[in-house]
């Protein structure tokens, strides 16, 4: 399947009735079961507002509390949604204003599967339309590295982006790390959809928010009558994601009893529902995510490491956001572009400024802190661009962690090789990029941040009239360089 033209589907309700997930796949996109109202919100709250689909199945949906939280959640600007009832003779208000001012289109059950693919169709043209008209211009936020979802030009970004394509044509467990807000679960569906399971489902777990006394029934499903309350059979999360991919995320926080159960799964490829009467078969690949060091969990423990073993075949740590340097900007001029979009107002970028505290906040929160700031600051900002008091990074580290005596540091050695790079190929930008693994545009807002000031002759470019390398001039103090925090 073309990765370009997939969307995401998220089916939200009973599992999906035999034939629609191939139906769903057909059509273009990429299947993701959610059971309720509460995981629709998980999934659509995530560090950048992806367009995507949502099929709202409320055959069962009695609660009406629960289909006004739905009714919260598709409103979104950047879904659009489906749903499916059965013909009734009175239909709650709640749900008859859901279908009306949300859905584009009502399918009553049973539906035939032409309807089906005709709605679906329409849904995709739909959000196809949509991502085109949001998505940032390539021309707007620079020479930008994109896998995906993913997006950076950075050195660590890049070897992110060889270690995702890698393992993505693999069948190999996966140990996603890295710190809250960095995005894990963003390249662990990256991870899915460029892998041979993509038509499959990517079902994502929250182990820690799942309350303790549900993690079994939540995981493994059960039958009806296995205990008071249980109604009718319930499909488990690991079994919904057969013939796809499962993320078990913060996969640390997964109680000790709990991860015994998980360890029988991963080795014999089985699961058996609470109240059933035999094993049932799941073929599923398996990825976790966790923010918590399993290593010392272990030593203490709180993770078991025979688990850590099976699910650590292949390990990827992604970046936190103060390691990546340029590509903040990048992410914020796309979150920017978003939600002033989003938001319908004129917004024409940020302040030289909001540049400067941008590159050397230390971003504690990482890339959801980051968008949450732009967000913020597009509905507070007064003017037509955005400075540093809108992202609320004073340089007086108000509410601003700003680095201090260790950026400087940083500075002078990255102006000293930056100095060294340009002296060692007679100042021409192109060749000097090259040694330093930067784009020129990346080097040039180098030399500018980290103060390598320029002066004196052009030195003669070496090869013939007419080279497409650029020169500078000679540099001038070229060890002294140190970040420009303020002008």
């Amino acid at each position: 399947m073309n990765m370009a033209n997939t969307i995401e589907l998220l089916y939200v309700g009973a599992v999906p009735p035999p034939g629609w997930r191939a139906a769903i796949c057909e059509v273009g996109f990429e299947l993701r079961w959610l059971a309720d109202a509460v995981a629709l919100g998980e999934a659509l709250r995530g560090p950048f507002r992806e367009v995507r689909g949502v099929l709202l199945d409320l055959r069962d949906m009695e609660d009406l509390d629960a289909i006004r939280m739905l009714s919260r959640e598709v409103a979104r600007p950047e879904v659009r949604s489906l749903c499916l009832r059965r013909e009734q003779d009175v239909v709650p208000q709640v749900m008859f204003e859901l279908s009306l001012r949300y859905c584009s289109d009502t399918l009553i059950a049973p539906v035939s599967m032409d309807v089906l693919r005709q709605a679906l169709s329409a849904l995709h043209r739909r959000l196809a339309l949509l991502r085109q008209a949001s998505a940032p211009r390539d021309s707007d936020v620079g020479a930008v590295g994109r896998v995906a979802g993913l997006l950076g030009s950075s050195a660590p970004m890049r070897r992110l982006f060889d270690q995702v394509r890698k393992v993505a044509a693999s069948g190999a467990p996966v140990l996603i790390t890295g710190e809250t807000g960095v995005g894990k679960e963003l390249v662990a569906s990256t991870i899915h959809g460029l892998s041979a399971r993509s038509n499959g489902p990517f079902v994502a777990i929250n182990c820690g928010a799942i309350p303790q006394h549900l993690l079994q029934s939540e995981l493994f499903g059960y039958e009806k009558g296995a205990f008071t309350g249980a109604t009718q059979r319930k499909i488990g999360r690991i079994e919904s994601a057969n013939g796809g991919t499962l993320l078990l995320d913060e996969i640390g926080d997964l109680p000790v009893d709990a991860q015994v159960g998980l360890l029988r799964f991963l080795q014999e490829g089985q699961i058996e529902r609470i109240g059933g009467h035999g094993p049932i078969a799941v073929d599923v690949r398996v990825l976790s995510a966790t923010h918590v060091d399993l290593l010392k969990a272990q030593g203490s423990g709180r993770f078991r490491v025979d688990l850590y073993h099976r699910l650590c075949i292949v390990h990827i740590d992604v970046p936190p956001l103060r390691d990546r340097g340029d590509d903040v900007v990048q992410l914020a001029q796309a979150a920017l572009q978003r939600y002033a979009a989003d938001a319908r107002l004129p917004v024409g970028g940020f302040t030289d400024e909001a540049l400067r505290a941008l590159l050397v906040y230390d971003w504690p929160g990482n890339v959801r802190e980051l968008v949450n700031r732009v967000r913020r600051a597009v509905v507070m900002s007064e003017g037509g661009r955005i400075d540093a008091a809108d992202l609320g990074l004073e340089a007086d580290g108000g509410r601003g962690r700003l680095r201090g005596s260790l950026e400087l540091v940083r500075g002078r050695a990255a102006g000293d090789a930056i100095g060294a790079a340009l002296a060692r190929n007679r100042y021409v930008v192109a060749r000097a990029a090259r040694e330093l693994g930067i784009s020129r545009a990346t080097l040039y807002r180098m030399m500018e941040r980290y103060n390598v000031a320029v002066s004196g002759e052009e030195l003669p470019r070496e090869g013939v009239s007419g080279s497409c390398e650029e020169s500078v001039s000679s540099v001038a103090g070229a060890g002294g360089g140190q970040p420009q925090q303020t002008r």
